[in-house]
């Protein structure tokens, strides 16, 4: 079997077109057309379906597809890995990261590495989907509470939880009040909010007052006293030292883990042991207090 052939076809199925993998790769379209056409003529199977404006794999393709694009990674990362000398950080790394952990460190990480890395050509992609590593192309993801998944491997590098904050202006409600809260967009449709204070667990009727999409919006509409709000406490702490917040208590059940994970069947590449050494090194010991320090910076 042709291995560059095969490249090609995994190229085009991965962008789900001809155009879209040539754009991406910067080969000639017909190129890519015709050497799928010769893997097909090869293996005596159709790998494609040929519509009038679109191209799907059929089952063959697929099933080849799923069963050689991993090994073909993990090819061209070892004989890269080789061809530089082994252990040298150099490339591209690509890393998906949820979208407030970008927000608060990924940048000071990203220049931190690139000063210490030249020759490493690092690409962050924000998202708080669960991207699938192996089809979008990803060296390693950064995911909160991921679901057990035996196809990837890695560790917990910090740990957070939810707090409930507002404004000193704010007065905690009585028995029988309703609380102004300002909800992210995530949260469930819940009536009542449960915090856990010194005093012992409390209940507490709400009232959304604002949805918003991003957890920064949300603390910056609390500073201004609108409402109460759930937020990790890593980005609040500082508010709460300087008396911009109030730590009215914990929210029960919210612990947070953020993972570091990248596929299991891959050699672990030089650019990514870099890159988890980093994060040891900018959390040692994973709490939100060292999360809240590094990105106060």
């Amino acid at each position: 079997m042709d291995l560059l052939a095969l490249a090609d076809f995994n190229l085009v199925a991965r962008h789900g077109g001809f155009g879209k993998a040539a754009r991406a790769s910067g080969r000639p379209k017909a190129t890519l057309s015709r050497r799928v056409a010769e893997l097909e003529a090869a293996l005596a199977l159709r790998l494609f379906e040929r519509g009038a404006r679109d191209l799907k794999l059929t089952e063959e393709g697929r099933a080849i597809h799923e069963r050689t694009s991993a090994l073909l990674s993990d090819l061209e990362e070892t004989t890269a890995a080789i061809a530089s000398g082994g252990g040298a950080v150099r490339g591209r790394l690509r890393i998906s990261a949820p979208l407030l952990f970008s927000q608060m460190v990924m940048g000071r990480l990203a220049a931190q590495l690139a000063l210490r890395y030249p020759d490493l050509r690092l690409e962050v992609t924000s998202d708080d989907r669960p991207v699938d590593m192996i089809e979008e192309g990803y060296d390693l993801v950064i995911r909160v509470n991921p679901a057990p998944d035996e196809s990837l491997v890695g560790r917990a590098f910090l740990r957070d939880r939810l707090v409930v904050a507002a404004s000193p202006s704010m007065k905690q409600p009585g028995d029988g009040d309703v609380l102004p809260v300002v909800i992210h967009v995530s949260s469930g449709q819940n009536e009542t909010w449960e915090m856990a204070t010194l005093q012992g667990r409390r209940t507490m009727a709400i009232e959304p007052v604002l949805r918003l999409s991003s957890l920064p919006m949300v603390r910056d509409v609390i500073l201004a006293g609108v409402g109460a709000a759930k937020l990790p406490i890593s980005l609040v702490k500082r508010d709460f030292d300087e008396g911009r917040l109030v730590h009215w208590g914990d929210v029960p059940g919210s612990e947070i883990a953020l993972w570091a994970l990248y596929p299991s069947r891959r050699l672990l590449s030089a650019r990514v042991s870099a890159f988890l050494d980093l994060l040891k090194e900018a959390f040692p010991t994973g709490s939100s207090d060292e999360l809240a320090v590094y990105s106060a910076h």
